[in-house]
């Protein structure tokens, strides 16, 4: 079996440890170089071939940096390794004419060097970190497979790709002036006019691009992506932070590229928009940080209901323990339940804005969640429930213990995360702790990582596990699920309802997910209105209910899976979306 080491840099801290790794070593005790200190960086190095997978050194860290990872022997050599000690990749997947291919598997596990390795911006090196490839080399790897040409069009310039990055919330520090300049000056397929009309970005137009929101950067690089004329086109999650109709949108705009014969890979954590965006689907599996392997590819449906199983048949490979799990959970009688707060008809209003909120009840151990366009003021409407904006006319009847987790993540804390929670967890070291919010939420290993070091993912997942450590009534959320993985946001879910029935509480949450939505909804509040000038919100309801008022002003019918139960976006004019449309069962048709 081949084994790998692997190295957090930025967790260890040979200063603080003095190197612990080498000291109990048994490779190093019989005077081999099995692990050695690197001159310039003063961090250990582990060789590979000398270590006999003992695991003490990983036991032994404090920082927990070292990771030893026995591959499966079916592996054969890396497609690209970063570095003596670091993340390895095997495998690539396919691309094909006229289809868009989806990537689906966590975050860490090689997604995006796959996006650029396939884009020309980095090099494949086929696990040679040491010396520079040649492009015969790469060429001669991919002997009699698809990807020989490829990578020969890459080498000889004769290939053009375009890429949609992830963080589109640093457009404003390269690009700056207004959308209608950069959209223009990006225009080599002459479609400025139907693509800006088919993602609503004909209103932004005259806007500076530093005074976009993150819904509408995202909106505006997708347009700047398909406008630009490309033999192959990439886009690392283009969902994030747009609304369920904006998310159909983009879906159709990236759909008609492949129409017209172009090769699209795309990077996508929301099952619902992946299902629908994509013809094939490549399940990445591994370890996070430590190595990522490329599944074969397989048809949209199987490919997805192979991942929520957690077992490649194919490859004979388990990744993970148990099968995700979806519940329908149909309308149920009233009851009468013990109600933990309440609020009377609600309006509040701004400069040319003004939101409405129907009055409503939350009951112990409820999870709510709130959905409904971008701009419509689900977010105004948590902030009065948090108390940090006060409502026009209304109140909250029944004052209750908030826990708030904003929409944008803002930190200028300087010190560790671990230093952070300290001063913002108040039951930070106890075993209910490490329980119900370490554990779920993978904190461990971000301990010694500086604040202002963390990604955008990281520091979801730290902000979502502060606010549920708080002692509160009600933990409110305003989109948790950004920048989070599929399986990130199902463990999210999983720990929010633990704490919130553990805690006899309650949970609202803003979001446009529409698979976490049903995983983790008791009932349900839907927004409607004009996005940006008025907004009015039901009661809460039941979810089926809740998702049928929705979906029918936005025109979009869903379905159950037949295998896993998870909602499926029906394409649009298709049997099913017609037959749903005329029974007025726009979320799921009654079994």
């Amino acid at each position: 079996m081949t084994r790998i080491s692997i190295l957090d840099h930025d967790r260890c801290q040979p200063k603080k440890c003095n190197y612990m790794c080498i000291e109990y070593c048994p490779g190093v005790r019989m005077e081999e170089d099995t692990i050695t200190i690197d001159p310039k960086t003063k961090k250990p190095i582990m060789s590979e071939e000398l270590c006999s997978g003992c695991g003490i050194c990983t036991n032994r860290c404090p920082f927990h940096a070292i990771s030893i990872i026995n591959l499966p022997e079916a592996l054969e050599d890396p497609i690209h390794r970063y570095g003596q000690n670091q993340f390895e990749l095997f495998g690539l997947p396919t691309i094909r004419e006229g289809s868009v291919v989806g990537l689906l598997g966590p975050n860490g596990i090689g997604k995006s060097t796959i996006i650029r390795i396939l884009s020309g911006e980095l090099k494949p090196n086929l696990g040679n970190y040491e010396d520079e490839i040649s492009w015969d080399d790469i060429i001669s790897y991919f002997k009699g497979n698809q990807l020989q040409k490829y990578f020969q069009n890459i080498s000889e310039g004769n290939l053009k790709a375009v890429h949609k990055p992830q963080m589109v919330d640093l457009l404003p520090k390269f690009v700056k002036g207004k959308v209608e300049g950069l959209l223009n000056s990006v225009d080599q397929r002459n479609k400025l006019d139907s693509v800006t009309h088919a993602l609503e970005l004909d209103s932004i137009m005259g806007r500076e691009i530093a005074n976009l929101s993150g819904g509408e950067l995202q909106r505006v690089a997708i347009a700047a992506a398909v406008l630009r004329d490309a033999d192959f086109y990439y886009f690392d999650e283009p969902t994030s932070w747009l609304d369920v109709r904006q998310r159909l949108n983009a879906v159709q705009v990236i759909r008609e590229l492949a129409d017209e014969g172009k090769s699209i890979l795309v990077i996508e954590h929301d099952l619902a928009a992946l299902d629908a965006i994509s013809d094939y689907v490549h399940i990445l599996y591994g370890q996070p940080g430590g190595y990522g392997v490329v599944s074969q590819m397989r048809g949209v449906r199987v490919g997805i209901n192979t991942y929520i199983g957690g077992y490649l048949r194919e490859e004979n490979v388990r990744f993970r323990k148990q099968a995700i799990e979806f519940q329908v959970r149909p309308p149920s009688a009233a009851v009468d339940a013990e109600v933990l707060a309440e609020y009377s008809a609600l309006e509040k209003s701004y400069d040319g804005f003004k939101l409405g909120v129907d009055e409503g009840q939350v009951q112990h151990d409820e999870i709510i969640t709130a959905f409904g366009p971008n701009g419509i003021g689900k977010t105004t409407f948590a902030k009065m429930l948090a108390g940090v904006e006060k409502p026009d006319t209304g109140k909250i009847q029944k004052k209750v213990k908030i826990s708030y987790k904003p929409q944008y993540l803002v930190s200028d804390y300087s010190g560790t995360v671990q230093e952070f929670l300290y001063t913002t967890a108040p039951n930070y070291g106890t075993n209910i702790f490490k329980t119900e919010i370490m554990k779920p939420f993978l904190l461990e290993e971000l301990l010694e990582k500086k604040m202002d070091e963390l990604s955008g993912g990281e520091l979801q997942r730290l902000s979502v596990a502060i606010s549920l450590s708080q002692d509160a009534d009600i933990y409110l959320f305003d989109e948790p699920t950004a920048f989070l993985d599929v399986e990130q946001r199902l463990r999210a879910a999983r720990a929010i309802r633990r704490v919130t029935e553990s805690r006899n509480a309650a949970a609202i949450i803003v979001d446009h997910d529409i698979v976490f939505i049903d995983y983790i909804s008791s009932r349900a509040m839907v927004f409607t209105g004009e996005p940006g000038v008025e907004g009015h919100s039901t009661s809460p309801m039941d979810l089926r209910s809740a998702m049928n008022r929705f979906l029918s002003e936005v025109g979009i019918t869903f379905r159950r899976d037949k295998e896993t139960r998870r909602p499926r976006v029906n394409k649009k004019d298709s049997y099913l979306d017609r037959e749903q449309k005329e029974k007025g069962e726009y979320y799921y048709l009654k079994s």
